[in-house]
């Protein structure tokens, strides 16, 4: 991948190496994460949330099942990491963080269902409010950032021959 600046902005560049040719592209895909020139992680926050509802749609049976507990280990274990891949390396801005809440919200409104009225016994929605003091466990974006630092940690622990330090702390 070609990092453009605005001299090279909209030319192709391509790369020769021991008789092979890299070509310049804008995007690609890598260990099942999309990278994009622009680091926008919004197409890869689009592509992991598609996995992640088709697995709560195929436990939507089980999460919903009255012989369960409205236990959200379930929500921790299957769902989380299929959404999360990767998540250590995003750069989370308020849009992408309030896109990962609307859905971390509409999954766990399909975990809890719909609460009863006490006067009316009529079905409502849950409340954002409601929904989180239902849910004990910290929100998607805080598992994000926790992932953020704990991979930060990882990655100052190595030596300062390895590629992933010098770029953590700028040295070419």
């Amino acid at each position: 991948m070609v990092f453009p600046r605005d001299q090279n902005a909209g030319r192709s560049h391509n790369i020769k190496n021991d008789n092979s040719f890299f070509e310049r592209v804008e995007d690609f895909r890598f260990l099942g994460t999309a990278v994009t020139y622009r680091n926008s992680i919004q197409e890869e926050i689009k592509n992991r949330s598609k996995p992640g509802n088709s697995c709560c749609h195929s436990l939507q049976n089980l999460l919903s099942s009255s012989l369960l507990s409205k236990n959200i280990k379930i929500y921790r274990t299957i769902v989380l990491p299929v959404v999360l891949y990767g998540c250590e390396t995003w750069s989370l801005t308020l849009r992408e963080g309030r896109r990962l809440r609307v859905f971390e919200n509409g999954v766990l409104r399909r975990i809890f269902g719909p609460m009863r009225d006490e006067v009316t016994r009529e079905g409502r929605k849950l409340p954002n409010d409601e929904l989180n003091d239902l849910y004990f466990s910290p929100n998607i974006v805080r598992v994000i950032k926790s992932r953020r630092m704990r991979w930060e940690g990882h990655v100052a622990r190595m030596g300062d021959r390895r590629g992933v330090y010098r770029v953590l702390v700028g040295e070419t």
